[in-house]
């Protein structure tokens, strides 16, 4: 169980999934069967195999091929978006911000949304949350008597109680652990964490996962009690340490508030705000069509090398039939590549010159140029397909038996190792 344990907690802490999301991991019933089609495919004509699953290495990889080809295929999608070919990137609207670090932005409408060509914003104030910080207690302390305690918490628009036990024996750290824990727990949009001070003393921090404040409200949450005031007084959770505030900022120097960091304007752009701007304005528009195009050949070459960056990675502990299977993308293609402003290192990953890019989809070689490029962004939709039905193909494995050609047989419950979720297979 711990070995699971140990697979859970590096895919958690090294991909997040919660903040890693996407609109393209969400797919439609038919998508979802067909991916499962594909995986009982895969592993219809797989030989019988064993996993040793005492190696850390084997989850790891397995869950580093997985994540990245859910992210190449990502990657490929928003570049097909408007279809196959890529020239029709030309059309694409993509919106561009002239301080990516102060404010960020996305274009959300649709080609034939009609916006203004550009505007200006500075960035007065964020959107902040609220933060209610308790008392710093002595974390070997015992200042609670063992007992049933309960508190409600009241938000904008609903209320939680919530109940705790004090056992024999819990000191001050143990009890804040387990309120914080049963607060992330009940998923009530607030994060509470237990903080220290450094001198052996420890507080409950409640944060809001909102910001900004609604129109008539003074506060996001607030924390009341009619039978345990003495222990929520002795905690301090009910004090507001930092009240939650709107975003201030102007728009062609017409000043606006907003209640998050992140929104629309006129239904086209979507802006986030990062950093005060500090009296610089910051422009909202568009890229040109050639630097759009030349950011999406970034892109598909980013999500190459990272294939390839796996592959080294676990070459020397593991087969290199990843890394040599990627790499073979650029060397097949490395002449096509090298005409039109890719060029292939000694270490196999590429590089892009994007002023050839730029130039050769608008030169009279345009043709082949986005041939080349539409080769290229198959081949490497290909590769994160195959890899994403069936990873477990390149980790290392003891090969037990082939089956029968033409007798085989779908064993269903090893279909999960052939989706990356790995289960203990110790025989």
């Amino acid at each position: 169980m711990a070995r699971i344990d140990a697979a859970y907690n590096y895919y958690l802490s090294t991909y997040n999934p919660r903040n890693n999301r996407s609109k393209y991991d969400i797919h439609k019933k038919s998508e979802l069967k067909a991916a499962y089609n594909e995986m009982l495919k895969a592993n219809k004509e797989s030989p019988l195999y064993k996993i040793n699953m005492e190696d850390g290495d084997v989850t790891k990889f397995a869950i580093d091929l997985k994540e990245n080809a859910r992210a190449a295929k990502n990657v490929i999608a928003e570049i097909s978006s408007d279809g196959d070919d890529m020239a029709s990137l030309l059309n694409k609207k993509v919106a561009a911000s002239s301080n990516d670090e102060l404010v960020s932005v996305e274009f959300v409408g649709n080609e034939d949304t009609e916006t203004t060509s550009s505007f200006n914003m500075q960035v007065n104030s964020l959107a902040s949350p609220q933060i209610n910080t308790g008392n710093f207690l002595s974390a070997k302390g015992y200042d609670f008597e063992e007992g049933h305690y309960s508190f409600d918490l009241n938000t904008v628009s609903n209320s939680f109680e919530f109940q705790f036990n004090v056992s024999l024996g819990d000191n001050n750290l143990d009890i804040q652990k387990k309120i914080a824990r049963l607060v992330n727990s009940s998923d009530v949009g607030l994060k509470a964490e237990v903080i220290s001070n450094g001198m052996d003393q420890s507080a409950l921090q409640l944060t809001s996962k909102n910001t900004g404040l609604p129109e008539g409200a003074d506060k996001l949450f607030s924390i009341e009690t009619n039978t345990s005031w003495a222990e929520i007084n002795r905690l301090g959770i009910n004090n507001i340490s930092t009240p939650a505030s709107n975003s201030s900022f102007t728009l062609n120097d017409t000043s606006h508030s907003s209640m998050s960091n992140t929104f629309t304007i006129n239904k086209a752009f979507e802006v986030t705000l990062l950093k005060p701007t500090a009296g610089e304005s910051v422009n909202v528009g568009f890229k040109t069509n050639t630097e759009a195009l030349a950011d999406s050949v970034n892109d598909l070459v980013n999500v190459y090398n990272n294939m390839v960056q796996i592959g080294a990675n676990y070459s020397v502990s593991h087969n290199n039939s990843y890394f040599n299977e990627m790499t073979g993308i650029g060397r097949t293609l490395s002449n096509q590549l090298s005409d039109i402003g890719i060029s292939q290192g000694d270490d196999g990953k590429l590089s892009v010159d994007r002023d050839s890019i730029t130039s050769g989809v608008t030169g009279a070689n345009r043709d082949e140029v986005f041939k080349t490029l539409n080769t290229f962004k198959n081949a490497l939709s290909s590769a994160a397909d195959k890899t994403s039905v069936n990873p477990m193909k390149y980790v290392d494995k003891l090969l037990v038996e082939y089956k029968n050609p033409g007798k085989n047989f779908t064993a269903v419950y090893a279909a999960s190792a052939y989706a990356g979720m790995l289960i203990n297979q110790a025989l």
